[in-house]
């Protein structure tokens, strides 16, 4: 069984699915300025996830995706 995250809705969405809408922002991400964590908290937001900005650090950490400031490509 994978965890849930609560929607703004009332709804869950499976953390699975978290994680892969945390890919495809680091997917199309400007690679010369690349999203913090906490934008991408933001972005999640928006698209009613309220996630904390430590639980996309977590998530990301899992997926094996380094941090924005190892990410950024000059």
């Amino acid at each position: 069984f994978n965890s849930s995250i609560r929607r703004s809705g009332g709804d869950a969405i499976a953390s699975a699915s978290v994680q892969e809408k945390i890919r495809l922002i680091i997917q199309a991400e400007n690679p010369k300025k690349p999203y913090s964590d906490d934008k991408i908290a933001q972005l999640l937001k928006e698209d009613s996830i309220h996630i904390a900005r430590r639980t996309v650090a977590k998530y990301r950490e899992m997926m094996k995706v380094l941090p924005s400031n190892k990410r950024k490509q000059i």
